[in-house]
């Protein structure tokens, strides 16, 4: 009875410590977002587009 639970213990232990390892890691994590377009450049887009 006594090795089922320390056996449990060390199991809940270790998912723990991977939860922990995980969420930091997230954290960490550093999110890129790509450059807004030049406003004449969406302009000249439009205008080529409307020609077609």
């Amino acid at each position: 009875m006594k090795t089922i639970i320390i056996i449990s213990i060390i199991i809940v232990l270790v998912i723990l410590a991977l939860s922990v390892f995980t969420i930091n890691k997230g954290y960490d994590y550093k999110h890129t977002i790509d450059p807004s377009p030049d406003p004449d450049e969406n302009k000249a887009n439009k205008t080529s587009n409307d020609k077609q």
